[in-house]
């Protein structure tokens, strides 16, 4: 670890090479963990370490630190900082129709359900908690909309609304934009990627139709719920993972209650209910559970 008295450089270039050289001792990691877990629940475990110093590394040349202690002082006496942390060591990682099980099943058993309620006027509402960057609220949107504008027309004359969160403000900007290289569109399905995918310069962007269904917003899932309705269909994927099991307990236990009787949640492959969710829910799939009761 540099000495306190360590000058700072003059030179960009001198400034990347120091932030990336300081040393992240436990101390310092511990203290990290500590706010990851008080502010988003997230569990920073020890084997971690090389993580962090490489996510954070950046923070401290942005603001002319070499010591993560010095780091570590100025997220706790500076509000916006510690967000930025908070992000900075969030994972975003997703793709278009990760997991295609839950799709087939979102097709073949809830749009029927889904469809006969917006057809008699009733709200069709879903979630993707820890949406990334808007693969999995997009997927959702083109296996609702299927292939076509006849298969979209109930989602046209129905009151259907997707809502998007995700903890990390740049990430929920590109779920608003919908664009997506080239690259990242491949794993569509070609019957969705050729209605719903635009080209946009050399990248694509999600048809006006599908952007129309989405609503993206800046969420901590462990604060206040701002939503007063309850939702049809809850996809939480790959985010549990990052949370003990008192958190995950907790976290279930919400979607459960925010559930209509009748809904459905998605979670990730290598997840599972605990607690009193393991309870009220019931498996009908993968990872796919349902809360029983019939909603009118």
């Amino acid at each position: 670890m540099k000495p306190a008295s360590a000058s700072l450089p003059r030179e960009g270039a001198d400034a990347a090479a120091l932030a990336a050289g300081a040393e992240l001792g436990l101390p310092e990691f511990r203290a990290i963990a500590a706010i990851m877990q008080e502010d988003a629940r997230i569990h920073l475990v020890e084997s971690k370490i090389v993580l962090v110093h490489s996510r954070l590394s950046r923070r401290l040349r942005e603001h002319g630190l070499t010591r993560f202690a010095d780091y570590v002082a100025l997220v706790r006496e500076d509000p916006a900082e510690r967000h930025a942390m908070v992000v900075a060591l969030t994972t975003n990682h997703t793709h278009f129709f990760r997991e295609d099980h839950h799709f087939d099943h979102l097709r073949q058993t809830v749009l029927p359900q889904l469809q006969a309620r917006a057809r008699a006027g009733m709200p069709v509402r879903i979630w993707s908690a820890g949406c990334s960057s808007g693969e999995e609220v997009y997927s959702v949107a083109m296996t609702l909309a299927g292939d076509g504008p006849s298969s979209a027309a109930w989602l046209r004359q129905g009151d259907v609304k997707l809502l998007a969160t995700d903890i990390a403000p740049h990430v929920v900007e590109s779920v608003a934009r919908g664009v997506y290289s080239a690259s990242t569109v491949q794993p569509i399905p070609a019957m969705y990627r050729d209605r719903w995918m635009k080209p946009h310069g050399g990248d694509f962007v999600v048809a006006d139709e599908l952007r129309a269904l989405v609503t993206a917003r800046v969420l901590n899932l462990f604060d206040r719920w701002p939503m007063r309705q309850k939702y049809d269909v809850i996809f939480c994927r790959n985010v549990m993972i990052y949370f003990d099991d008192r958190a995950k307990a907790e976290l279930e236990a919400r979607f459960v209650d925010m559930l209509a009787p009748g809904g459905h949640l998605y979670i990730g492959h290598s997840e599972r209910l605990v607690g009193a969710a393991a309870q009220a829910m019931e498996p009908v799939g993968q990872t796919i559970y349902l809360k029983p009761g019939g909603r009118a």
